[in-house]
């Protein structure tokens, strides 16, 4: 292991099958432009969301290419949007339960559920572990480092509720997909930064995705 590998303390970036690729591509770019690493865990689920979204397959073997292809495609659909380095990136397979990630002796900064489906709420409020994405989730609770999650489903039933609560009570931070208006957005982009922007926020990293309120009215109409 060299320094820089000893050094280097990520962000886990964990995608479930949620529909909102877009909202984990938005959040990606933003780790990366702030100079974070990033372990990216891609659920079986959320591949086929993805493929379903973007068009993208998304390969073990080729993820490096996928991933590039993925980040720079707007949230309107169009190729080669934004300028995509994947260099600050490790991929884990989610079914890779011996992976990095699953163990608290992995050093991390915490960890980013974008989107975070009803079902894999579910299993991490249980603590079911039953792939490296709720370990890895498991394992960020319990280390009580910071996990935000980024539910995406509506409605929202009593059972997923009271499974959000449980989450709030392990010290995770519930971030609900839901894009405001009054950042002044004009395109299907700025709803989705605003989301990805404040997945952030709950992260404490900073980054310039969307306008931030200043107490004065009419600001989203300039």
């Amino acid at each position: 292991m060299n320094a820089g590998e000893s050094q280097r303390k990520p962000w886990i970036v964990g995608v479930s099958g949620a529909s909102g690729t877009p909202y984990a591509a938005a959040v990606l770019r933003a780790l990366l432009a702030a100079g974070e690493s990033v372990d990216l865990v891609v659920s079986r689920a959320s591949r086929l969301t993805l493929l379903d979204e973007t068009g993208i397959s998304f390969r073990d073997a080729h993820w490096a290419d996928d991933l590039r292809e993925w980040l720079a495609r707007g949230a309107d659909g169009k190729p080669d949007s934004f300028d995509a380095d994947v260099s600050a990136v490790r991929y884990w397979n989610a079914g890779d339960l011996a992976a990095g990630p699953s163990s608290g002796s992995y050093a991390t900064k915490g960890m980013l559920i974008v989107p975070a489906s009803t079902a894999c709420v579910a299993g991490v409020a249980l603590g079911l572990s039953k792939d490296l994405l709720q370990r890895a989730a498991s394992v960020t609770l319990k280390e009580r480092r910071r996990l935000v999650v980024a539910v995406r489903e509506t409605p929202l039933n009593g059972q997923t509720l009271r499974h959000l609560v449980t989450l709030d009570d392990a010290g995770a931070t519930v971030v609900p997909a839901s894009p405001a208006f009054y950042a002044g957005a004009t395109h299907i982009q700025d709803l989705v930064d605003f989301v990805a922007g404040r997945v952030l926020d709950a992260a404490g990293v900073d980054h310039d995705l969307y306008r931030r309120w200043k107490g004065e009215l009419g600001g989203g109409g300039n």
